[in-house]
């Protein structure tokens, strides 16, 4: 795929996937790689700027991350955001300075002349997140913008092609961060937009034709939205795939009747059920922590696939589902683990297939969303909310066992179809019930219960990288704990979790 390119190097800063995410948004490719990739990599690629990011050190200090010297004399113009801001200045002459702690909100102050802040009010809202700043820029530089504290929150060398902010531009409470970057990749860089996911669809179409050709694929479907669209993309390119639905009996109530239906009677896909469900509980017997839970469900859905190859004959790619945030939260290069996903970091060290093809492995989840749309899928597949692959089981804190998954199972279908009933379920981006490890005292019927605590949560977000909790309505939640307290057994006390992401994530474990 020869799309027009911005690589944004890597140092360490709790936005840096946003800044990828939104240059995205503005229709140009972009790829995370760490701060000290070979130049030489980077000048196989069609490449039309670079973004330094954010990063937790001070330049000053020893040891702390510097760039290659070279990646300045690529001839495409440089952005530094916060940290890179500082690295830029620094590099180039000039000085940085420990001064007034600038975090969240600020006023900004912008300038005339600057290619960088074109068409920004003189005032308007950034985000801040900084105890260091340009103290004096380089020779050469003009400085753009200001805060009432940081004198430099903008500046620009024109000639030399590199520019700076101290702001945040990728963070949403920045009012014109986009404006930013648009003036960034279309105004310095001279960006085609040639990123939509209808050239996506196209073109990996194509090269999975050219890869596959007429081989065997087993393509691991879930039913979720992401095997979904990597099932139909691999479909459209292979006349030999093999969709392998594994039902590991930790599925929503009804899920698994419902991809058959779906899948197989309206899609016209070639698909195996294999009902593993009584070897995933044996497997799970017992097993509290959950990572653990989630390395024995990656472990044991590759060995169930295997097992479905060799009654098939000689199959050579395994198809996955996986995508952008799933790789960034497993952890990738110098990032931190988060949590490992099931189809990535949890992965078995031998896999019986010549290669796990990933179709969206680089895609956000609404690129995701926008593809499946491009190649024809109802929207009652592409809308659907996220559910991660280990299912319930991480959704019950503590060990897994029948009774629990019934429980769960039930409470959760009443939350859902509440949800649906007071039409929120187009507006909130994912929601569902927690079966907790905890039990407490409560009377019905003049008894005394002592029973499982329910957690319901609900977020509302756009990739998954970041989450804000719902604001369901106080009746709808109302409706929703009377009936699984009434309905549900075992159940005596129904908690709503107001936590965004950070610093949550989005499921419990």
């Amino acid at each position: 795929m020869n799309h027009q390119s911005v690589v944004v190097l890597d140092f360490g800063g709790q936005y840096n996937q946003l800044i990828a995410r939104r240059v995205r948004e503005c229709g140009v490719y972009c790829e995370l790689l760490p701060y000290d990739t070979d130049v030489e990599k980077l000048k196989e690629k069609n490449l039309i700027g670079i973004i330094l990011t954010g990063g937790p050190n001070s330049v000053t200090e020893e040891g702390a991350p510097m760039l290659d010297k070279k990646v300045l004399s690529l001839g495409v113009p440089v952005l530094g955001i916060c940290y890179g801001c500082q690295l830029l200045a620094y590099m180039h002459g000039g000085e940085v300075t420990c001064g007034a702690r600038e975090y969240g909100k600020r006023r900004l102050l912008v300038g005339k002349g600057g290619k960088l802040t074109k068409g920004l009010p003189k005032e308007s809202v950034c985000w801040m997140s900084h105890t260091y700043f340009v103290g004096k820029t380089p020779e050469g530089c003009t400085v753009t913008a200001s805060t009432e504290t940081c004198p430099t929150a903008a500046y620009e060398n024109e000639k030399e092609r590199y520019y700076a902010v101290q702001f945040h531009p990728e963070v949403m409470h920045t009012e014109y961060g986009t404006k930013v970057l648009e003036n960034f990749l279309y105004g310095i860089c001279g960006a085609k937009g040639d990123w939509t996911m209808k050239n996506f669809a196209e073109q990996t179409v194509a090269a999975l034709k050219e890869k596959l050709g007429d081989k065997k694929v087993l393509c691991a479907l879930s039913g979720g939205v992401d095997s979904a669209v990597a099932a139909a993309l691999v479909h459209k390119a292979c006349p030999n795939l093999i969709c392998v639905f594994v039902d590991h009996g930790l599925l929503r109530k009804n899920e698994a009747e419902e991809v058959e239906r779906v899948f197989r009677d309206e899609q016209g896909m070639n698909l195996i059920k294999a009902d593993a469900s009584e070897i995933f509980l044996e497997k799970l017997k017992g097993v509290t922590d959950p990572e653990t839970k989630r390395r024995i469900i990656g472990e044991e859905f590759i060995r169930v696939f295997e097992r479905e190859a060799k009654k098939i004959g000689k199959v050579d790619y395994l198809v996955q589902g996986t995508i952008y945030p799933d790789v960034i939260e497993s952890g990738k290069g110098k990032s931190a683990v988060i949590k490992s996903h099931h189809n990535v970091g949890a992965l078995p060290d031998v896999v019986d297939f010549k290669e796990i093809v990933e179709p969206l492995r680089d895609l956000f989840k609404d690129e995701v969303r926008a593809c499946g749309f491009e190649i024809g899928l109802p929207k009652s597949i592409v809308m659907r909310q996220p559910f991660p692959g280990p299912g319930l089981a991480i959704r019950i804190i503590g060990d897994v066992t029948r009774e629990k998954l019934d429980i769960l199972k039930e409470a959760d279908y009443i939350f859902r179809e509440e949800i649906a009933r007071a039409d929120l379920d187009g507006k909130i981006w994912q929601y569902f019930a927690v079966l907790t490890g905890n039990r407490s005292v409560g009377v019905m019927g003049d008894e005394r219960t002592y029973d499982y605590t329910l957690a319901l949560r609900g977020v509302t977000s756009v990739d998954g990288m970041t989450a804000d909790w719902a604001r369901i309505p106080y009746d709808v939640l109302e409706t929703v704990s009377n009936r699984i307290v009434n309905e549900v057994g075992h159940i005596n006390r129904i908690v709503y979790d107001i936590t965004g992401k950070p610093p949550a994530t989005i499921e419990w474990e």
